[in-house]
């Protein structure tokens, strides 16, 4: 029997699933209706300035995952990075974030020392369920009234489009809050930037023997029969040609402009206001400190619901049940020949270390069934057990 797969997208998820394989002795043929590989990650150079941008928002590669941190290394060199946020508020003050002992000083006028701040954040947090069951109660516990105002209330109304007690409380357990003077994003050992774009380590992964690249083209259910197995990393709804209705999805506009020097001093900075109407500027050869640049790129974003022919970014996952997500999870269980990876397909946030990981743990599951005559698993993570 000739070993063959097809893979239905060419992020992150399918290029690993892809890697693996084709090292394995599979033929490989990787599908995506974009012209470009690594999906939401793509990054390419702008011809005015030279700045590396990174086209569908920001991406910052971290990890605490030794076996993902050696794979990507394998494809680019990654030099390290750490990320900082800057947050503007309703009253034009500029704060770090996450917040910590630093934003709480400024914030509140005080002069705390570590302990002295914790204190005061515990006793700023309302009452509640033990287990807040929504994004405010989350945030209202967390950190107060006047914190939860000033931070998350406008911009999670802004970036979500609906009330924030209707989301999930995992959304912002994300997000630290911190008694010390650390105003780095992300609090993992590894964290970097690829020198040459996340693009170029796609491309890397992909340039293997066995592998075939379709770009500009999707996958078609007909086409799929022809092969032993198929990886879809595309949207679930999508999968079915949204014969149930289609998920719900938070897609992103950007406005970008060009300027001389530097707009902003730093890569990220949110607008907390709800009434602004942007969610965040990003300037993108802040992502690059070793690069300089006469001129500088940045980019406005802004969120709405996504429709059909929209780049879905982000799933709306509500605090409760989703009858349409199940739907579509039972009707993927009966499935035969078929794995469903990556964010699109399981319908879940994830960040690249996380999808690296699933796609590498995606490959070896597949080979195991191969070498012992069983299914594959239908999906690598189970939508309904991990929103």
């Amino acid at each position: 029997m000739r070993k063959t797969v097809a893979i239905a997208g060419a992020g992150f998820s399918g290029a690993v699933i892809a890697r693996q394989l084709a090292e394995a002795g599979w033929k490989v043929d990787v599908f995506d209706p974009r012209p470009h590989v690594a999906g939401n990650c793509h990054t390419e150079r702008d011809a005015e300035t030279g700045v590396l941008v990174h086209r569908y928002g920001p991406h910052i590669f971290h990890t605490a995952d030794e076996e993902v941190w050696a794979f990507v290394n394998r494809f680019g060199e990654f030099r390290p990075f750490r990320h900082r946020v800057s947050a503007t508020i309703a009253d034009g003050r500029v704060l770090g974030l996450p917040i910590n002992l630093a934003t709480i000083n400024a914030f509140f006028g005080k002069d705390f020392a570590s302990e002295e701040a914790r204190q005061f954040i515990a006793g700023l947090g309302e009452g509640g369920p033990e287990a807040p069951k929504n994004f405010e109660e989350q945030g209202l516990r967390f950190v107060g009234r006047d914190l939860y105002q000033a931070f998350f209330h406008g911009y999670t109304r802004k970036q979500w489009g609906i009330e924030p007690k209707l989301l999930p409380a995992s959304i912002l357990k994300r997000l630290p809050v911190r008694f010390d003077r650390n105003d780095e994003y992300f609090n993992h050992p590894y964290q970097a930037m690829p020198v040459g774009g996340y693009t170029s380590v796609v491309e890397a992964m992909l340039a293997a023997p066995g592998v075939r690249l379709h770009l500009g083209r999707a996958l078609s259910r007909a086409e799929a029969v022809a092969y032993n197995h198929v990886f879809y990393t595309g949207p679930l709804d999508g999968y079915f040609d949204y014969e149930l209705g289609r998920l719900a999805y938070r897609t992103l506009e950007f406005q970008h402009a060009r300027e001389e020097g530097d707009h902003q001093g730093c890569a990220v900075m949110n607008y907390c206001d709800q009434a602004i109407p942007y969610t965040r500027t990003t300037e993108h050869k802040h992502f690059a400190p070793w690069e300089s640049h006469a001129r500088t790129l940045y980019s406005r974003e802004f969120s709405r619901a996504a429709s059909a022919g929209d780049v879905p970014y982000y799933p709306v996952r509500l605090a409760g049940a989703d009858p349409l997500l199940i739907a579509y999870v039972e009707r993927a269980r009966r499935e035969k020949g078929v794995t469903f990876a990556g964010r699109l397909a399981t319908y879940r946030y994830l960040d690249m270390d996380v999808c690296i990981g699933e796609a590498l743990r995606c490959a070896r599951e597949f080979l195991d069934s191969q070498a012992q005559g069983v299914d594959a698993p239908v999906f690598v993570t189970d939508p309904l057990a991990h929103g």
